[in-house]
């Protein structure tokens, strides 16, 4: 089996290895699939936790008037202007 790992996931388990608790990087995997596996329920809960923080988040905003009405017409703008926003940001971090 091959995995495509991101380079700071590779750094991650490079720095376990190195830390001493484990011998290679197969280690570090198979234990960080036994504790997702083991642990499944309270991952569950913590994401569902999460987007109903975000959901409460939006509906405070719809409440305070703090959001943007969209139709076709300025739809494109709109996502263009985000696109921009997000590009900035990566650019500044």
């Amino acid at each position: 089996m091959h995995v495509s790992l991101t380079p700071e996931l590779e750094g991650l388990i490079q720095e376990k290895v190195a830390s001493g608790l484990y011998g290679d990087a197969s280690e570090v995997v198979r234990e960080a699939l036994r504790f997702m596996n083991n642990n499944e329920d309270w991952i569950r809960q913590m994401k569902l936790s999460q987007l109903r923080g975000q959901l409460a988040e939006g509906v405070h905003d719809l409440e305070a008037g703090r959001f943007t009405l969209l139709d076709s017409e300025n739809l494109d703008d709109h996502l263009q202007a985000i696109k921009q926003r997000a590009a900035t940001r990566i650019h500044h971090n």
